[in-house]
């Protein structure tokens, strides 16, 4: 099979066209390829700040949210302490009522009690040790 000059022409001819368009959809898919890849960054920068949106409003409703259960449970407190202090005859024995409580809750062996005059008891002579003092 002998190839001619016109077949030779247009193996030119067909590589030269195949050559240009090669040379001339490089560039053109380049700029497509990075303007798809700008296109593809610009959805997850918004997909993204719109999950940190709806991330921050979750938080701002479950803050508030516990805001409102420490409130409702210090109304119950308060309640609670004014129905104890009431039924102690006031301010005073409802005190009186916390400290015998603190009191039953140690397991101390030693426990001062404050006097008429605000003034716990010492006891220092009972803490020190019965030997005679040197040059006794």
């Amino acid at each position: 099979m002998r190839i001619t000059g016109t077949g030779m022409l247009g193996i030119i001819l067909l590589f030269a066209l195949t050559l240009s368009g090669v040379l001339w959809c490089c560039p053109t898919y380049k700029v497509y390829s990075k303007e798809q890849d700008g296109r593809a960054a610009l959805a997850e920068a918004q997909s993204s700040r719109q999950i940190a949106v709806l991330e921050a409003k979750a938080r701002l409703e479950s803050a508030k949210m516990l805001a409102d259960a420490e409130v409702v449970r210090a109304e119950g407190a308060a309640r609670a302490n004014r129905i104890l202090q009431d039924s102690l005859g006031g301010p005073d024995g409802y005190l009186r009522y916390l400290q015998i409580q603190a009191i039953d809750s140690k397991e101390a062996s030693l426990i001062y009690v404050p006097t008429e005059g605000g003034l716990p008891l010492l006891e220092s002579g009972r803490l020190t040790s019965r030997a005679p003092a040197p040059g006794n």
